[in-house]
């Protein structure tokens, strides 16, 4: 009878867990939806009243996300002397935030689809590192997975964003930015911008994945999206050749067909769409910029 019992306890946890609400919701709920927002008739787990939350929450926490960290990084890390080259567009950065701002907002109904289904247990995301198999070393080991999973795919799904048939429809708006800042980083039409998401929301319907490792992993693709706009060469030499950074980005946005990938270089590698940065090569926008500023004081 104990053992039976303490089987019924254990399965009861994991559908109550798998059945939890996502962290960011639940607590919207506890100290600002239910007490201030919604009239009690309408109950915490309603899909209806999930749905709304989700996209207020949704398109709140990602606006202040990228309007956040683009505006730190374009004011303490982009360079403004790239302002200055010729293919910098005029009132660039006001495009690029218009674009990116509408981008996100449209964006969010598809994507509160997908998190309802998170919410109401359809996924494999849990609560404790307990439920994990492996425990810490499993958590540990789902975060290389998340990345290696995503950057695979991000790879294939830009790189068919890019064929000649989808490309002027879809991507072309975001590689008007051919000089791109910070604010660049979301700057998409808003199905291609959703498209090269889904990798991040599919992951974990596939594999076990630890609710705040999730939420922490979606602030970071968010940052690490923006710093490969910001025109800032901080990848380490020897490892130059492995992760993708603003180096490899801007000569995606310069020249098209290469360096696709999201944090590594590996499919690159494999797809034969690598490219050494110009930049680091003394051929890249900074030293076009030197080069005609320099050329234009001899001039004076």
């Amino acid at each position: 009878m104990v053992v039976k019992h303490k089987a019924d306890l254990t399965v009861y946890s994991t559908l109550f867990t798998d059945r939890a609400m996502d962290h960011v919701l639940n607590n919207a709920d506890k100290y600002i939806l239910t007490p201030y927002v919604y009239p009690a008739s309408w109950p915490e787990d309603g899909a209806l009243r999930q749905m709304i939350s989700l996209w207020v929450l949704t398109n709140l926490g990602a606006e202040l996300i990228y309007l956040g960290f683009g505006a730190l990084s374009f004011y303490y890390v982009f360079d403004h002397k790239l302002m200055k080259h010729p293919l910098f567009l005029e009132n660039q950065v006001k495009k690029e935030i218009h674009l990116a701002t509408s981008s996100i907002f449209w964006m969010s109904f598809p994507t509160v689809v997908i998190f309802l289904f998170e919410v109401k247990g359809h996924s494999r995301l849990f609560d404790n590192i307990s439920e994990c198999p492996l425990g810490w070393p499993g958590v540990f080991l789902s975060i290389a997975g998340f990345l290696l999973f995503t950057d695979m795919c991000i790879y294939w799904i830009h790189r068919f964003l890019h064929h000649k048939s989808i490309y002027k429809h879809l991507h072309k708006k975001h590689h008007i930015f051919k000089i791109p800042t910070p604010f660049a980083s979301h700057a998409f039409h808003p199905l291609d911008g959703f498209l090269t998401s889904l990798p991040y929301h599919i992951y974990p319907f596939i594999l076990p994945l630890h609710k705040g490792v999730y939420l922490s992993l979606f602030v970071f693709v968010n940052i690490w999206t923006i710093s490969i706009h910001d025109g800032k060469y901080l990848i380490p030499g020897p490892l130059i050749c492995l992760i993708n950074g603003a180096a490899h980005h801007v000569d995606h946005h310069l020249s098209f067909n290469y360096n696709y990938g999201q944090y590594f270089t590996l499919w690159d590698h494999l797809g034969g769409s690598y490219r050494h940065p110009s930049a680091l090569l003394g051929k890249g926008p900074h030293d076009y910029v030197r080069r005609f500023t320099a050329e234009a004081k001899q001039t004076q």
